[in-house]
């Protein structure tokens, strides 16, 4: 079966967002966030059964069975949506063929992607075609990646270079979902297991030890043990349209050691809080911006969505591939987000 509906499925014309990975962890909050936001959700995917029991649980909506390595079934699936927001990693293996997709259909395409190397595929591999086909697209657009970017853009206001941009995850605990864990393996076998960081204005690929160091974060925080060099998306969606040469992540130990030791059907991840700090500096002066929430996984669903309702709504700064802080108003973004996290500037920035 490629093809179900149900009563009600194609209400709204113009206002169908297909959601491909729907029936996964994120994919979930992005379908509840498009309902919230007035969106219908388009429910994409490969399994037809979890497809199946998906719509049970949110009866009314359509959903059509769609894989990457069947490019008719992705066109079918697009049919009729004005933007598509990839949802299920590995993004390696799903960005390019859903990419491919919307480029064919014409319509914008956001994904959550925190792998890397995926990132910096869709830039290389779509910027010049997005931008002749005058097509929004739009990756990392999550915690990792697209927050972070975000936050690094509002910091520096109107300027777009600095000397160094650093971004440390404060979280208090990380149940990797199945998806992220299965997204690191296909990172860690590219990366033939070295680790990454970018430095000089460049990707770099090494075996080096990662440095423990101590990050204070506001308070309540406070001091923190942390993990240097821990790279996340951040590293891709900053460079590619900020002159930043160093761009440094860093995440909590505590944090780093539940990803390393994940726990087989963890829950409790509505629990865990998270402060990003993000300090920018630049001839001496440093520029800091923070902003802290709950939950990681479920705040990817209003950065995506948001997303998707400034492009459909116009409120864009450029075309073709493009990362968070150059596609949107930055400060205006995050204020947007403001049901979801807190934003701030501590009164120890300086700048």
């Amino acid at each position: 079966m490629d093809h179900f509906e149900h009563v009600g499925a194609g209400m709204g014309a113009g206002r169908d967002v297909a959601v491909f990975g729907a029936y996964g962890h994120t994919g979930r909050f992005v379908v509840a966030e498009l309902r919230e936001r007035g969106y219908v959700p388009l429910l994409l995917g490969r399994d037809e059964g979890k497809l199946s029991a998906l719509v049970r649980e949110r009866p009314g909506l359509e959903a059509r069975r769609a894989a990457v390595d069947d490019p008719a079934s992705l066109d079918r699936a697009l049919n009729g949506a004005a933007a598509v927001i990839n949802c299920a990693g590995p993004f390696a293996e799903t960005a390019a063929p859903l990419v491919e997709a919307a480029l064919r259909a014409g319509v914008a395409y956001v994904d959550v992607a925190a792998e890397i190397e995926a990132n910096v595929d869709t830039f290389a591999q779509f910027a010049e075609r997005a931008r002749a086909a005058g097509i929004v697209v739009v990756p990392a657009m999550a915690f990792f990646g697209g927050l972070g970017d975000l936050l690094v853009t509002a910091a520096l206001g109107d300027r777009t270079a600095a000397d160094e941009a650093h971004i440390a995850y404060g979280l208090s605990g990380w149940h990797p979902t199945g998806g992220t864990l299965a997204s690191g393996e296909v990172s860690g076998r590219r990366r033939n297991g070295r680790r990454v960081r970018f430095s000089g204005g460049r990707l770099e690929y090494h075996d080096d030890a990662l440095p423990n160091l101590e990050w204070s974060f506001p308070d309540p925080l406070g001091a923190q043990s942390v993990i240097g060099e821990f790279t996340m998306a951040d590293v891709v969606t900053v460079p590619s349209h900020l002159d930043v040469p160093e761009v440094r992540t860093y995440m909590t130990a505590k944090a780093a050691a539940g990803l390393a030791t994940p726990v087989a059907g963890a829950g409790g991840r509505d629990a865990e809080t998270f402060v990003v700090d993000v300090r920018v500096r630049s001839d001496g002066a440093e520029r800091r911006i923070v902003a802290a929430g709950r939950d990681i996984y479920a705040v990817s669903a209003p950065l995506a969505v948001e997303a998707v309702d400034r492009i459909l709504t116009g409120r864009t700064r450029t075309a073709g591939v493009a990362s968070a802080g150059a596609v949107f108003d930055a400060p205006d973004f995050l204020r947007a987000l403001s049901p979801h996290l807190s934003v701030r500037v501590p009164s120890d920035a300086r700048g």
